[in-house]
């Protein structure tokens, strides 16, 4: 990109859907939209997936087997793209994802459904990780905000309107074409991105030198930490009815993710080191709290407060829209980057305690809705921060190594309190849900607090 001509010519950066970036802007937000959409969509046609395919008792594993599949590929890929360039793990991850969708229409076994979802997994951690070094090499950093701001709303509309549609969908032709349906899809997406991939790529970095730059280790470190997150999580949902089996499984799982997990993170992140370590340990503090209350919000509306389904899910939405706003805010101007992101941090802790008001009698259940717009607001002002400050930190030759390392705690953070949140519905009891809510909540806050402590470490030491 060249400078001005004119020294009194104000600069104004390249907008994101200017000539210079339509095409690939474009590329990403629709690749980012259908795997949205299957996301959002997938809870929604489930019942009619377990039904059909008599597979109620691996309801939770077709999302489980989404989610360390794609742990295991974000690694992987962020790995080949520091050593080989992002364009081939991008078109590899967008190929599985396609085959994994139409692996599941067409499943005739609960366990081949599963197994397409761990291909879909595979194919979706791979494109997430390689769209963000495609973006810290394509876009110049004053723009890289703005896009990373885009790929939260390109997340807003399949929040809208995936469950519904993939209800109707099912209802009317079947729970199978929510699959096929998106596979055309693709094809426009990839014509659009074509001259990204190659204008991206340029001179290959000089290869990273440091123990993440290790094939054999990382790709060990992967499975251990996948592996370790789904025995963890197979053991925490087994704890209440099982305590033996569910301990040594949980027991297990630990220590995997102990061994395996470190390996992919910068070093010193698990102490919050200075700079790059606490950088990418924000983005799991904030996944976490966040989507570790996120989960149980329609729980806590339609068991204690006795809203519908459909009425529940608007907190949610509206949560979503506040994720956008927050976004969009945060690419008005150059901010201090830490600052906004304790900002985000402690918003997302406020509105976690505020949900705590759907619970006393006297208010109106839609106290959550403002509620969950301030978590997400705080979310989208946070999340969108951390991604940016993480690209700045990171050499060229780690910037795969780095995406990775966001996508796992994201996905671990999101995960762990997650399922230990449904842990303690099932000791505390269903007939008390409302305890159950309430303790999560003040453990999740407390994970937020965290990050509103710790969010100056994101500073690179002087």
């Amino acid at each position: 990109m060249t400078a001005p001509k004119t020294l009194d010519a104000p600069y104004e950066p390249p907008r994101i859907f200017g000539s210079d970036y339509r095409t690939a802007t474009l590329g990403i937000l629709l690749v980012v939209t259908l795997i949205a959409f299957e996301g959002m969509s997938i809870g929604a046609v489930m019942p009619a997936v377990s039904e059909d395919l008599d597979a109620l008792d691996l309801y939770g594993m077709s999302f489980s087997a989404f989610l360390i599949s794609g742990l295991f590929a974000n690694v992987v890929a962020g790995l080949w793209s520091d050593r080989r360039g992002h364009a081939l793990p991008f078109l590899l991850g967008v190929g599985l994802f396609v085959v994994g969708m139409a692996m599941a229409g067409a499943a005739g076994s609960k366990e081949l459904f599963i197994v397409a979802r761990a291909v879909q997994g595979l194919g979706g951690g791979a494109v997430i990780v390689a769209i963000y070094v495609m973006i810290a090499r394509v876009y110049l950093p004053e723009v890289r905000p703005r896009v990373f701001a885009a790929l939260s709303a390109a997340w807003v509309l399949p929040a809208l309107v995936g469950p519904g549609l993939g209800g109707i969908i099912a209802e009317t032709v079947g729970w199978r074409w929510v699959f096929y349906g998106i596979v055309p899809l693709v094809i426009p997406a990839l014509l659009m991105l074509l001259p990204a991939l190659r204008t991206g790529e340029g001179p290959s970095p000089e290869p990273a030198t440091g123990p993440r730059s290790r094939p054999l280790a990382m790709t060990l470190a992967a499975a251990a930490t996948a592996g370790g997150a789904g025995v963890l999580l197979y053991g925490v949902d087994r704890l209440h009815d099982t305590p033996v089996p569910g301990g040594i499984a949980t027991a297990a799982g630990l220590v995997a993710l102990a061994v395996g997990l470190p390996r992919l993170l910068p070093p010193r992140a698990l102490r919050f080191g200075r700079g790059l370590p606490t950088t990418v340990m924000m983005r799991g503090i904030l996944a976490s709290a966040f989507f570790g209350v996120n989960a149980f919000i329609p729980l806590l509306l339609t068991q204690v407060r006795g809203l519908s389904v459909i009425e529940a899910g608007v907190a949610l939405t509206i949560g979503a829209l506040g994720w956008t706003t927050g976004s969009y805010l945060q690419t008005r101007r150059a901010y201090d980057r830490p600052r906004l992101v304790r900002l985000g941090a402690t918003a997302v802790t406020t509105g976690i305690l505020l949900t705590l008001l759907a619970l006393v009698p006297a208010l109106t259940a839609w106290v959550a809705v403002p509620a969950w717009v301030v978590a997400g607001f705080g979310m989208g002002i946070g999340i969108t921060s951390v991604n940016v400050t993480a690209m700045r930190q990171s050499p060229d030759a780690e910037q795969g190594a780095n995406s990775a390392a966001l996508q796992v705690v994201d996905t671990l953070g999101g995960a762990l309190t997650i399922g230990f949140g449904g842990v303690l519905i099932n000791l505390i009891g269903h007939d008390d849900i409302a305890t159950g809510y309430t303790t999560i909540v003040v453990l999740m806050a407390a994970v937020g607090l965290l990050g509103v402590i710790v969010a100056g470490r994101m500073r690179d030491a002087s």
